[in-house]
């Protein structure tokens, strides 16, 4: 998929050093197509990390889309230079008069702290009233979903025991889904969470459908609306190398952490991560944007 972003995006270099088809402005200026329209509401501390992964998942699709971040107002970033967001990242004040295809609202490190208490929830339960009538679909990953689900449906999250941490089998439900079309029976997914929202309190909302789950790590992907709303509890965008940097990162400041599950070979992390999610990932972002994004939309968007 020729993936359309700003020429001086970091994130463009290190996609076609990967062979990922980049579109700059000026050539899809030429094109003689409307491309998908697709914000992505970035609450990752480290943004760069998440736009190159989510850019990446973006590529196995021959659409064309055009990609807008958005960044909250209400919270001043520590872990990414106010020249990135300057260049590259709009506000919800900018972007609210528009209409968009598709959109993405990642997850953020403030899981452990209640809604309400967050700093920008005001702008987010705005943000998140916007797309009912803005956004063809929109899609939650990690907290974004849990949020989404608090807000739209009053499912609450609960703490864990101890983080949830490394790469978990899921079972696909409802094969005959287009989401999950093309799946395995059975694949893999990372989880890096301390809360969740109990698989018996989403099985009980008669408005969601659940796609995928498993044994240990509880729902995984869930919709509403007709697709309208997806919500994914994981990060299949993740790179090899995330949740070892996380498991690092957590180890260096003393924090309880557990050797990520069924992640480095005999649990040394020493060894190279196996890369084992990578495959559902595509066809996941694939098929969002194909059945839920591309074929609900009309041409003449505006």
């Amino acid at each position: 998929m020729p993936i359309r972003v700003k020429n001086e995006l970091p994130a463009k270099e290190q996609l076609e050093n990967e062979n990922i088809f980049v579109m700059d402005e000026n050539r899809a200026m030429h094109q003689d197509i409307r491309p998908l329209r697709v914000v992505i509401l970035n609450l990752m501390p480290v943004k760069q990390d998440t736009e190159l992964q989510l850019l990446r998942a973006f590529s196995n699709t021959p659409l064309q889309v055009d990609v807008t971040f958005l960044m909250v107002k209400n919270h001043v970033s520590q872990n990414t230079p106010a020249n990135h967001l300057n260049s590259f990242y709009q506000t919800f004040d900018d972007i609210k008069g528009r209409r968009f295809d598709g959109m993405i609202i990642t997850g953020a490190p403030v899981e452990q702290m209640p809604f309400e208490e967050v700093d920008y929830w005001d702008e987010m339960k705005e943000i998140m009233e916007w797309t009912k009538e803005h956004v063809t679909s929109t899609f939650h990953i990690c907290w974004g979903a849990q949020a989404a689900l608090y807000y739209h449906y009053g499912l609450n999250k609960i703490q864990l025991p101890e983080k949830l941490f490394g790469i978990y089998k899921h079972r696909v439900m409802h094969r005959k889904t287009p989401l999950v079309r093309g799946f395995d029976d059975y694949f893999y997914t990372p989880h890096s969470r301390h809360t969740t929202i109990a698989s018996e309190v989403i099985h009980g909302c008669k408005e969601i459908t659940v796609l995928a789950e498993s044994e240990q790590a509880g729902v995984l992907l869930c919709m509403a609306k007709e697709g309208r709303q997806i919500f994914l509890m994981g990060h299949p965008e993740y790179d090899r190398y995330t949740l070892d940097a996380e498991y690092k990162r957590d180890m260096s400041k003393g924090l309880p952490i557990h050797i990520p599950l069924n992640y480095y070979p005999d649990d040394d992390p020493q060894n190279k991560p196996d890369l084992q999610w990578r495959s559902h990932c595509n066809i996941l972002y694939s098929n969002w944007l194909n059945y839920y994004v591309y074929q609900l939309t009309p041409y003449d968007f505006d």
